[in-house]
């Protein structure tokens, strides 16, 4: 691999706190002490029978076969039978119990990281991949739940292994000990260079997974508009890059883990030349016997196997400890603020809202909002115009504190929203988005999601206030229907009709609308709009509008540019001062004539 390559696969994300993991990994571990313990007591009567099986051999060869001593071989027979058994049956105790403690602690890290997925604010969201952040819920998480239900295991065997078999080595015969044992200098030689390399890619594999699997997500969910547009080309050509960079990534570091086996190979028949060559000077001089050669060969093997599966699984630790690093930073993200110690729950609100020189700037950027002040009383209905970026839905945001503004205050009944807590705050709230979203459950459970508990008869009824109902009554099997994700298969119009509900169903104080009636047919928006007068019946709306004609009847319109409010009003009076509104009026009405 050329130096440009390691560079450019070493040079993004190395990992940063392996102690530290593996202290975190212990922790969700430890919750299954009693039963880690047995898998331990397991792992340690099958080593021991590993260990004892080639010593009775070469027992067998040197007491018995050499002698042909026939009874005493019999009983080592059964001997090596039982010792076989007890290594079979503790071999499946261990796995049998550890695929359990793996499983429960996955179970725990998915539950705490799609727990804290939901704990986590709105902006966090904002500036990731939705692709990616699923990668760590899914692949991540799978790489650590695979290398707990196979490597713990092999890793504790194999040291217990290597402790006995040298252990062994040296009391049967000290100097073909030490003559085996030649090989390990080559041995670490060459595992420092391999894992020196295959740390690094690993790390980067998984982080390539990540992004192809983000870009995976949203170019399905935008699919449609990658057709309308015919980027399939751009977008195949994108996708090529990123699964070059995985493959490159997957290529380099199986390439290197690869050569551990094959160097393994190597070195286990050198030792076993070692052994055979100087074992038979020493029995030719009688410095040892045929059996303990026997045994050394054996135990060679049983030498370099378990080097060669901590190799292994070093690498496999290096994927999980890359896929725990990422699902830890998601563990460690600063959650949404917590509600200031003074804030109270509200039950009731009147729906008044005040701005008071009210200024927003998203990160460092410039800022979104500027000394933006105005006054809704209850049950008006505002609507904010304005071109794009200039700070409308940035309003709603701050009203819901999906963002905290940055200087001034928002006030909701005279009362500080800082000194209301966040969940009751936004049940006051209902929300009419111009991209509806459903989820995979029937119409009926759609709609209940404004109101959990929430009767069949109440569902039904907001239905009918949405214009719902008939449309509902038509599908296959009525309010059962079973939708797909998003709502996919049934048309834009029906799905704002079905966000209408659940929005009546919820009975809110405030109402937030984004251009609710966008791309829909003329038909169903008339059908929407009737059912939105109903919903704002009495409610303090707030009409974040692209299209000038939905607000016409607006109580107060607030023409926004570049962050600041430069006009206020109603339809006609706005109007009448021939200014910013008029113009995009006149330029509206030319574009639809």
């Amino acid at each position: 691999m050329s130096r440009h390559i390691r560079k450019k696969l070493g040079e993004k994300d190395k990992a940063k706190d392996v102690k530290g993991t593996l202290r975190r990994l212990w922790d969700y571990l430890s919750n299954r002490k009693g039963i880690l313990y047995l898998v331990i007591l397991m792992v340690i009567i099958s080593s021991g029978a590993a260990l004892l099986g080639p010593f009775l051999v070469g027992k067998a060869i040197d007491e018995y076969i050499v002698t042909k001593n026939t009874s005493g071989l019999l009983e080592l027979i059964i001997a090596l039978i039982v010792v076989y058994i007890f290594h079979s049956l503790s071999v499946w105790f261990q796995n049998f119990w550890m695929i359990g403690v793996a499983q429960d602690t996955v179970y725990r890290l998915r539950r705490d990281l799609f727990h804290q997925l939901h704990l986590l604010s709105i902006p966090f969201f904002d500036k990731r991949k939705h692709g990616e952040l699923m990668s760590r819920v899914t692949n991540d998480i799978d790489n650590v739940s695979n290398t707990l239900n196979s490597s713990f295991i092999q890793i504790i065997a194999s040291i217990l292994t290597l402790v006995g078999t040298v252990s062994i080595m040296l009391w049967l015969s000290p100097l073909l000990t030490l003559i085996t044992l030649t090989i390990v200098p080559l041995m670490v030689l060459g595992m420092k260079w391999i894992t020196k390399r295959t740390g690094r890619l690993f790390k980067e594999y998984q982080q390539n997974i990540g992004e192809l699997n983000g870009y995976i997500e949203e170019t399905i969910s935008g699919h449609s508009i990658i057709k309308t547009f015919s980027r399939e080309e751009t977008a195949m050509k994108d996708f090529d890059g990123k699964n070059r960079r995985l493959r490159t990534s997957a290529y380099w570091a199986d390439t290197y883990s690869g050569f551990i086996p094959k160097l393994m190979n190597v070195l286990n028949n050198l030792s076993f030349a070692i052994i055979a060559g100087v074992g038979g000077i020493f029995v030719l001089n009688d410095m040892i016997t045929i059996g303990v050669i026997v045994i050394f060969a054996e135990y060679s093997r049983q030498f370099t196997r378990p080097l060669n599966e901590l190799a292994n699984q070093y690498n496999t630790m290096l994927s999980a400890i890359a896929g725990a690093e990422r699902v830890f930073q998601i563990l460690d993200e600063e959650e949404e603020a917590k509600d200031e110690k003074h804030a109270v729950e509200i039950d009731e609100i009147r729906g008044e809202v005040d701005f008071q020189n009210v200024s927003f700037s998203y990160g460092k950027e410039a800022q979104t909002l500027v000394d933006v002040s105005f006054s809704i009383t209850p049950g008006e209905t505002v609507a904010l115009v304005g071109p794009t970026g200039a700070g409308k839905t940035t309003i709603t945001n701050l009203l819901t504190r999906f963002y905290e503004h940055d200087k001034g205050m928002v006030l909701i009944d005279h009362q500080d929203i800082r000194s209301i807590k966040r969940n009751s705050l936004r049940q006051q709230m209902g929300f009419v988005l111009q991209d509806s979203f459903l989820f995979q459950e029937t119409i009926l459970e759609n709609i209940r999601y404004g109101r959990l508990d929430a009767s069949d008869e109440e569902v039904i009824e907001a239905a009918k206030l949405a214009n719902a109902h008939s449309f509902i009554e038509k599908m296959p099997e009525g309010y059962a229907t079973l939708l797909r994700q998003d709502g996919s298969g049934i048309s834009q119009g029906q799905k704002q009709l079905l966000s209408i509900a659940r929005a009546i169903l919820s009975n809110p104080s405030i109402l937030i609308l984004d251009e609710a009636t966008s791309s829909i047919d003329t038909i169903t928006e008339l059908k929407i709009q009737e059912a939105l007068k109903r919903l704002m019946e009495g409610r303090t709306s707030i009409v974040v509008a692209h299209r000038l004609n939905t607000i016409l009847q607006a109580d107060q319109i607030l023409v926004l540019d570049g962050g600041e409010i430069i006009e206020s009003g109603t339809h006609e009076q706005l109007l009448e001062k021939q200014g910013f509104y008029h113009g995009l009026y006149q330029s509206q009405l030319k574009a639809s004539s």
